[in-house]
């Protein structure tokens, strides 16, 4: 079994899938994670079918040194307006998406009540290729592939507050002495 970097609270009512060396580039993975991560399922993935379409951006926070700006980032709230549309990264994480919505519904869980809890993108191990320089010389070529996770669990209705009984008012010792 593949092994997870977290276990959900309740494994019963959660899902998981993850995606290994995939070869996209670390940094854009992690900026789309983070920009999914607390969303209802089905709204991640309008959300990323949107930057497909270039309706919508993703916000680069961390990753962001030659990021350029753009009027969308408003949308999002981007620091700086510094935005992106990584389409190689959001196609990963669509098919991932797909990925643990079938695999929710195999565990009988309602797709519509889904909540993505986690998400997790790595480095994974370069992949290494050359490229041929001046003076016969031979220089690196290297990309930087990405190890993603995804949990989602199913959440349950939220549960309406019981009233609190009405206490009375605490009198102070010059007003109960009067």
């Amino acid at each position: 079994m593949v092994k997870y970097s977290t276990t959900p609270e309740n494994p019963a009512k959660s899902a998981m899938t993850r995606g290994s060396r995939l070869r996209v580039h670390f940094k854009n993975c992690r900026e789309v994670g983070a920009a999914i991560s607390g969303m209802s399922l089905n709204k991640a993935k309008t959300y990323l079918n949107d930057v497909l379409a270039r309706k919508n951006a993703i916000p680069f926070r961390r990753y962001a040194g030659g990021c350029g700006r753009h009027a969308q980032g408003k949308l999002v709230k981007a620091t700086g307006s510094q935005v992106g549309w990584p389409v190689k990264a959001v196609k990963h994480f669509v098919d991932l998406l797909t990925n643990v919505e079938s695999n929710a519904e195999a565990k009988g869980l309602k797709t519509d009540a889904l909540r993505i809890t986690h998400v997790q993108c790595n480095r994974a191990p370069y992949m290494r290729r050359r490229t041929y320089r001046a003076h016969g010389r031979i220089g690196p070529y290297m990309c930087s592939p990405a190890h993603i996770e995804i949990i989602v669990t199913e959440i349950s209705s939220a549960v309406e507050k019981a009233p609190e009984a009405v206490k009375p008012a605490k009198l102070s010792r010059k007003k109960l002495a009067h």
